[in-house]
């Protein structure tokens, strides 16, 4: 990795104040967490909790507010008639005193500490832990914000590294101070080492304690009318973003709406011919139908996607809003999907394969490997220029052409007696070798176009079955990491298929040699210069 020269312009540019407020937490000690987190941690038990005791007393909350008869039957008439009043505020008052007591031991025995090789978080206090992850393992760093969170100012950094259930959670941290944590964290990950000096502090005498009230009421409403983007974050022409009304109709377009509209017309077919228990059974399952939708809907609101010099940037929400940023180099394999019933609409799906997976639901209640959850072609242009930097015009046009040509084009294709085994996509199912990647494309209801970095694939296997051995055809399958992209090729040409082992096998060296797609932020230079091996590679 290139480490910049004293004096010499930075690579990332100037740094922001929230990366310069976060400066002093990546000093290797020791850091607690934002004030609130055993609120925000415990918060929904005290609502529930809360919810438990407003239940037992609504009855005399209703005749204390409108002077209703006292109808009795709850917890409070037997605290009442055994004159135990004082014991049950006694023991309120221990119960609360002992959670927040517990709440603030938690809160002091949970902290973290930033390494220039690792990030590190210790908690427990009976039980201690204690979980670790290396910066040249990142994968994505994921800044999520529920409702809750935001109202006090805090966010979750939720960093992803390679290896199973390896992520480390920093809950909760000031939203201005995940933000800047984020991109400090990258630059580490990068090996870029600021040589600025901090700039001087203001100073000036304190705010009074009104202003200060005022200032923190003003920026909870600044942060829930900003934008989800950041305008200065990334050139307006690198941003993808999805319309209301083409996120609404890809919703009503899908599977669940197919399902519900059968479920609707059994219904109906049940109750004409005389059996209406079935719609006492089946209605609360339809309303709650109509929530599912709205959930999605207003969490996939304001959605983007945009070049950063950290990496791609993912973001979306309305009310809980969540943005994932994944560094060059991560991204193992993509697959570009049109379902059938966004075809007329020339609607597009993007998914991809990384080593790490935050555990956040992505938008739309989508795996977080769904990069684009419906866009058009230009939108998948734009998508796969930024998680595949290396594509030219010339990958546009085989990209295109994988997505929506019927065959008989530059793709290496089935032969006819593939028709056997592919009645209906013998003809679209096919390969095509670029610069630093494979294509494949199969599927004629369903379409889809899987495109495999030769510098990320792990290993090829080429297999035939018996009916394969009769026909002459043989199957590829591409090893990736684990995710939904599962690149592989059926009914090829068996010959056809030794030749694709045998070029994929070479070229896959000679661009795992020469990738240096994980390296960011810092140019190249021919004196200054260390080796960093690819993530979930040891050294």
């Amino acid at each position: 990795m290139t480490v910049p020269q004293p004096g010499a312009p930075l690579p990332g540019g100037p740094l922001s104040a929230a990366e310069r407020a976060a400066e002093r937490f990546t000093d290797g000690e020791w850091h607690r967490l934002h004030p609130a987190t055993p609120l925000l941690r415990g918060g929904i038990v005290f609502i529930a909790v809360l919810g438990f005791v407003l239940s037992n007393l609504r009855e005399r909350l209703v005749s204390f507010f409108v002077g209703a008869p006292d109808l009795g039957g709850d917890p409070i008439d037997a605290i009442y008639t055994h004159g135990w009043e004082g014991w049950a505020l006694l023991g309120v008052a221990v119960v609360l005193l002992g959670c927040l007591a517990a709440f603030y031991v938690s809160w002091r025995m949970h902290s973290f500490r930033i390494t220039d090789d690792a990030v590190e978080v210790r908690s427990g206090i009976l039980f201690r832990t204690q979980r670790k992850a290396r910066l040249d393992r990142i994968q994505g760093i994921n800044v999520h914000r529920p409702l809750l969170a935001r109202i006090f100012g805090a966010a979750k950094l939720e960093i992803s590294v390679a290896g199973h259930d390896a992520n480390v959670t920093l809950a909760y941290l000031g939203s201005v101070l995940a933000d800047g944590l984020r991109s400090d964290v990258l630059r580490l990950a990068s090996g870029v080492r600021e040589a600025e000096a901090a700039a001087p502090a203001a100073t000036g005498a304190p705010a009074s304690r009104a202003a200060q009230v005022g200032d923190f009421v003003s920026r909870r409403i600044d942060d829930f009318l900003a934008p989800e983007l950041d305008p200065n974050a990334a050139p307006p022409e690198s941003v993808v973003k999805i319309p209301p009304l083409r996120l609404a109709g890809s919703l009503v377009l899908s599977g669940f709406t197919m399902f519900v509209i059968a479920v609707i017309v059994l219904l109906v077919i049940g109750s004409a011919g005389g059996a209406p228990w079935l719609l006492i059974v089946v209605l609360p399952g339809l309303l709650g139908s109509a929530s599912f939708y709205i959930n999605r809907f207003t969490k996939s609101l304001r959605y983007s996607i945009a070049g950063t010099p950290d990496g791609v940037r993912v973001g979306f929400g309305l009310l809980t809003t969540s943005n994932e940023t994944l560094p060059p180099g991560r991204i193992h394999a993509v697959e570009v999907l049109q379902p059938l019933l966004w075809r007329p609409f020339g609607w597009w799906q993007i998914r991809i394969d990384t080593a790490g997976h935050t555990r956040e639901k992505g938008a739309a209640g989508q795996p977080n490997t769904t990069m684009l959850p419906v866009g058009d072609q230009a939108d998948v242009a734009k998508v796969l220029s930024l998680v595949l930097p290396d594509f030219t015009a010339e990958h546009d046009a085989a990209i295109l052409q994988g997505m929506t040509s019927r065959g008989r084009d530059a793709f290496t294709g089935s032969p006819r007696r593939a028709i056997w085994l592919r009645p209906l996509s013998w003809q679209r199912t096919g390969f095509r070798m670029v610069d630093g990647a494979v294509l494949l494309r199969r599927g004629f209801v369903w379409r889809s176009l899987a495109v495999v970095p030769l510098a990320r694939l792990q290993s090829l296997e080429l297999q035939q079955g018996p009916l394969d051995r009769l026909l002459g055809l043989a199957e590829a399958r591409f090893h990736t990491v684990s995710g939904p992209v599962h690149p592989r090729l059926g009914a090829m040409d068996a010959a056809a298929g030794e030749r694709l082992f045998e070029t994929v096998a070479a070229r896959a060296v000679a661009a795992a040699t020469a990738d240096r797609s994980h390296r960011w932020r810092a140019e190249p230079t021919s004196d200054s210069t260390t080796e960093q091996r690819p993530p979930g590679e040891d050294a």
